[in-house]
């Protein structure tokens, strides 16, 4: 299971059927579970949490001291869930003291190649982040998000369940659930309805977020009044997904 060119710290703790490919290091304080695979040429520093059946590719870096120049060493974690696929030369970075110096990945997400995600983000379950896709330091990722290769966040913004953006996309400002943008900077183009529908949502929901949506970007309202609107209508989990998205928002909504 463990490559004999492998460095693992005896510090490290590994589940009996952990693989490791060659020449990758393990350093302290890093756990990882069972099921999980090493390739060859992977990085992991700690504090670093791995759940179980993850597999992360060659040239992977997983809980790097972050590039925040306020970074003095402290002791901050990286956790990561059950059933991901990182792929080659991702970057994820630990967290920093100035917020919860903590990083976070949930389960059956996808990384692909050349991914970032930096110090003290927040990424939920089942996303796809397309090639070279990054996020910067302190943004926070809901469930089901897709983020188009190349695309770039910026720091602190929030992006909602079931959120997707185009490739190339410049996102400078918080993205409600379920919308879809694209540009430079990113602008709001419509719901991802046809990911409602792969879903197996109901009609009446998806004509409820469609009905929430031209509230929201169609009637000209500010945020404030559109919310009165959106708490109007007839309630249902997935309405009530977006109305927690929009009143999370610190930095203003994409619009």
């Amino acid at each position: 299971m463990i490559h004999p060119t492998a460095i693992i710290d005896p510090a490290a703790e590994l589940a009996e059927d952990v693989q490791v490919g060659p020449y990758s290091i393990i350093g302290p304080d890093v756990t990882i579970g069972a099921g999980t695979v090493i390739a060859s040429h992977v990085v992991i520093k700690g504090p670093t949490t791995i759940g179980k059946n993850n597999h992360i590719f060659q040239f992977a870096s997983v809980g790097e001291d972050c590039q925040d120049k306020k970074y003095k060493g402290e002791p901050t974690r990286l956790e990561i869930g059950d059933d991901n696929i990182i792929r080659e030369s991702v970057t994820i970075h630990r967290g920093t003291i100035q917020d919860n110096s903590l990083t976070k990945i949930g389960s059956r997400n996808l990384l692909m190649a050349y991914v970032h995600v930096a110090h003290d983000c927040i990424v939920g379950d089942d996303c796809i982040f397309a090639n070279n896709a990054s996020i910067a330091g302190h943004a926070q990722v809901g469930n089901g998000v897709i983020l188009g290769g190349m695309t770039g966040v910026h720091q602190f913004c929030k992006i909602g369940s079931y959120a997707m953006t185009s490739g190339c996309s410049l996102v400078l400002k918080d993205i409600p659930a379920y919308i879809m943008v694209s540009g430079n900077p990113a602008s709001a183009r419509s719901m991802n309805f046809e990911g409602m529908k792969r879903r197996g949502w109901s009609k009446e929901v998806i004509a409820s977020l469609r009905q929430a949506y031209k509230l929201l970007y169609r009637q000209g309202l500010t945020l404030e009044q559109a919310l009165t609107e959106l708490e109007a209508l007839p309630s249902s989990s997935e309405l009530q997904i977006l109305i927690d998205s929009l009143k999370a928002s610190e930095r203003g909504i994409t619009r």
